[in-house]
């Protein structure tokens, strides 16, 4: 329930979050399950908020187990249909536990669903892939073996910036790897999961960006788009406004989690989470101030002028990394 009163003012939110998202093969958006899509991770929870907002069909995601050990916090993240995955450095002994989000996973591809697994299982905020690991092809391959026509989906997810707000993201959605492509036989579990990653791996490499962190010049040639000199006087007016009226909300969190995250992969996502709760919030003061001092149409005016203004700015600020 929470998920579904979440979507679309998520799908609202996202407008504004990011300038541009150019989308590969977008008619796969509208597909139905069993789908396994097997993403890159460069950019923690914001990668799956982003996915989850452009599929029709709603998603589940895998995230890591550490962030469960609140048993409240767990409940919510369930609501929100994100499942607890376990590595490692999270504890050999929790390792057992990932059986039950698999099992989970079975149950939502026979319910026709979609699961999402970020495959190199480590999020860095960079423009390469990193090696790919088994659990992805053993989920795929465990679904295979119940009979279930599962398809597997190469995701390639590709930002402008891991530090400015108001991103230019590239999406490309991969042809579905299907149980028939594979040569070797499902009772053969290594060779046919290390088959899986390896096709898995030739194709995110060409969705998947290589660009040096220092090299700003391919980053703009790659993600900078051009905005028409029409486009830019008309929302002039619109975007100081929106520089303006957003300072008091975006310059002050920003500073907060600078302090709290500076150097932490998780950076973008933690200010674009706090910027989604606190937005309705802020605009809300807006019209209500708004309607105090002038009347109650200037305050209803307010509340959609003001995501108006926040898009027009996004729209006109530079687009990558200086």
């Amino acid at each position: 329930m929470l998920y579904t009163l979440l979507k679309p003012y998520t799908r609202l939110a996202i407008k504004i979050f990011c300038r541009h998202i150019v989308i590969t093969n977008k008619a796969m958006l509208q597909s139905k399950g069993p789908l396994l899509l097997a993403a890159n991770h460069p950019n923690s929870f914001l990668d799956a908020v982003i996915i989850n907002t452009l599929f029709n069909q709603p998603v589940y995601s895998l995230a890591r187990g550490d962030s469960f050990k609140n048993k409240h916090i767990a409940a919510l993240l369930r609501k929100l249909r994100i499942l607890p995955v376990f590595r490692e450095r999270e504890g050999k002994q929790n390792l057992h536990r990932n059986y039950d989000t698999f099992d989970e996973c079975q149950q939502i591809f026979k319910r026709n669903g979609i699961v999402l697994i970020f495959i190199e299982a480590l999020c860095e905020n960079e423009w390469h892939l990193r090696p790919l690991k088994k659990g992805t092809a053993r989920v795929a391959v465990t679904a295979w073996q119940q009979g279930l026509p599962l398809k597997v989906v190469p995701v390639g997810i590709n930002y402008s910036s891991f530090y400015l707000f108001g991103k230019n993201v590239h999406l490309h959605l991969g042809k579905p790897v299907c149980r028939q492509q594979l040569t070797s036989e499902l009772s053969d579990n290594g060779k046919i999961q290390l088959e899986l990653t390896s096709i898995l791996q030739s194709d995110l490499k060409k969705m998947v960006y290589e660009i040096e962190q220092q090299d700003k010049e391919r980053q703009k040639q790659v993600f900078s788009k051009p905005v028409p000199v029409a486009k830019k006087i008309a929302l002039a007016l619109p975007a100081a406004a929106g520089a303006v009226l957003h300072a008091p909300l975006y310059l002050p969190v920003q500073q907060l989690v600078k302090y709290k995250a500076k150097n932490s992969v998780h950076y973008d996502s933690i200010i674009t989470g706090l910027l989604f709760i606190l937005y309705p919030l802020y605009v809300l003061l807006w019209a209500i101030l708004a309607g105090v001092i002038v009347n109650g149409w200037a305050g209803g005016i307010t509340f959609f002028l003001m995501p108006f203004f926040a898009w027009s700015f996004v729209q006109l600020k530079h687009q990558t990394d200086r």
